[in-house]
Order: structure tokens, then sequence, then C-alpha cells
């Protein structure tokens, strides 16, 4: 079950105050205000470029006369035209090797037929493009932007939890996971680097934290943050630049679904669970997926 809605039709009043609603607030508990596509006439001018796209995402509410059952829910769209110049790809971890056979052979498969021509479009569109490879890549790399200092990118800690507990030290240390006897050779490995086939051009900035892709977005006037790379259910969500904590920012998430893929399990890994799983947390939850060929598509018409 699939519709297209205009883009005033805002499914978040309904998640507003729902279980999840934490996700959609601010660190301070108030409500986040989400980005919004330029209203029709205004940004959509001649000689302005805008992406058109459609975002998808998960709509908790049934039909007119249907029951209330999840099995009734279903995908929905919206029909966005997006001022370009508030648009930005970021690409998240788009690393050159991964320690698992499996999950390296579908990032590299997804890298050379899915990102790599999305990144070409980009490019040839004048879309903004951010790379996030982690802290310790993107600081020994030479496009990195140096937004946030040293000293801001230590985390704050209260004095609770203690910091023992916190390292699982001292008294605590009876509840750390046991040692990997693996773990020194995955440790040997060649560090992490950008992949060579998504390498930053010589303008596109490099950024090593939340802050400071976020102090790079308010300079250049940046809303939409189209999210790309590696991996879904880890760094897509987790990092401090990923999905959820740039939503609680008050930006627009869009996941391009098909430039991503998630760590399986032993059970997960024949469906990629984890990946669809992941894609649809972030669906459900109050932000959206698209395909990178629709992207690519609304980008030849900007």
């Amino acid at each position: 079950m699939e519709i297209v809605m205009k883009l005033e039709i805002s499914r978040r009043q309904f998640m507003t105050g729902s279980l999840v609603a934490g996700a959609m607030m601010t660190s301070s508990g108030v409500p986040r205000m989400p980005a919004q596509a330029a209203p029709e006439g205004a940004d959509t001018a001649p000689g302005r470029a805008n992406l058109r796209t459609r975002p998808r995402y998960h709509r908790w509410h049934v039909d007119p006369g249907v029951d209330w059952l999840e099995t009734n829910t279903g995908y929905a769209s919206l029909d966005w035209s997006i001022p370009l110049s508030q648009a930005a790809l970021v690409l998240v971890d788009v690393w050159q090797r991964h320690y698992l056979k499996d999950t390296e052979l579908r990032g590299e498969e997804i890298i050379g037929d899915k990102l790599v021509p999305l990144l070409a479009a980009c490019r040839d569109a004048g879309m903004k493009i951010v790379h996030a490879p982690s802290p310790p890549v993107a600081k020994v790399h030479p496009n990195w932007l140096k937004l946030v200092g040293e000293t801001e990118m230590k985390p704050e800690y209260d004095d609770w939890p203690p910091r023992q507990f916190r390292s699982r030290s001292g008294p605590y240390q009876r509840y750390k996971r046991p040692s990997e006897p693996r773990e020194p050779e995955r440790q040997a490995l060649p560090p992490h680097r950008i992949h060579p086939k998504a390498e930053p051009l010589a303008r596109e900035p490099v950024i090593a934290t939340g802050e400071e892709l976020h102090r790079y977005c308010k300079q250049k006037g940046v809303l939409f943050l189209f999210f790309a790379g590696f991996n879904t259910n880890a760094c897509i969500l987790s990092r401090d630049y990923g999905t959820l904590k740039m939503s609680e920012r008050g930006y627009e998430i869009i996941l391009v679904r098909d430039c991503t893929t998630g760590m399986e399990s032993r059970e997960t890994q024949p469906t990629l669970s984890q990946t669809r799983g992941a894609i649809l947390l972030l669906e459900m939850f109050g932000q959206y997926s698209v395909a990178s060929d629709e992207v690519i598509a609304g980008l030849r018409r900007a």
C-alpha cells in the first residue's frame, strides 16, 4: 500500500507524543520542528535549482473504514521540491575495508553500482557533498574542516555513572564482555581510510563530528541531509553525525536506502533483516528514505 501525499499533510502530528517522542525531541526535551521544503512558488522560482524527490515513510495511520491493525499500515510517499542550495549528501564511514568479508563484499558492490553514480550526479548538479569518515580518519585528511577544536571533541561526563562503571573496570570489571581471542588480528588490519571511489574532491569538506557537520550546515544554509554509507544499523544510526542525532538537531533526514548495508548475523544475513529493519526504523519514526535512481533523476531535472 503506497500512496502519494502532498507536503502539507504531515505524519509528524501522529508522531508527537508517541512512545518514540524522544527521537523527535531536542536534548532539552522540546519537540523539534521539522525542516520544510520550500512552498510552491517561493524557492522554486525560475533560475533556482531544485531537487524533485518523493521521500518514503511508514504511515502509522489506516484508511477510513479499515481496522486499526499493524498489518493495515504501510508506506506513503511525499512530493517535494527541495532547493538544491539547502541540500547536502552526507557520506558516512565509506571506508576501503571491513573486517567481515560478506559485509565488505556487499559494501563494495553498493559503492561501485549505486554510490559512484549517485556521487557523480550530485557533483554534476552542484549539490553539496560532505564526507564523514569517523574522527580518526577525518583528522588526518587534508580536507578536514577543523570547525571544532580538539578540546571540544572530548565528551563531557557527569560524575554518575561512576567512571569505573562506564569503563567496566575496578569493582565493575566482572560485568565487562570477555576478550575475543581474534581481536588482535582485527586490530592489525590496515587503518581505515576513505574508499578510493569516494575520495573527496579538492573543495569537498571532511567533518569529524556532528557539531562540525552542524556548523558547516549553518554556514551554508543546509536543511536537508541525504545520508549514504555504512553500516545501516550502526554508524548511520548512532554516530553523532548520523541520522538520529542530526534529526534531533532539527534537520530533515533522507536515507538513500540502496546506498547502505548493515552488519548482519547468522540469523539475519539471508534476508538482510538488520539492514531492512534499520531503514524501516527511520521511516517509522520521523525520517525518510529514497532510492538513488530517484535522486539522480531528480537532480537531472534540477
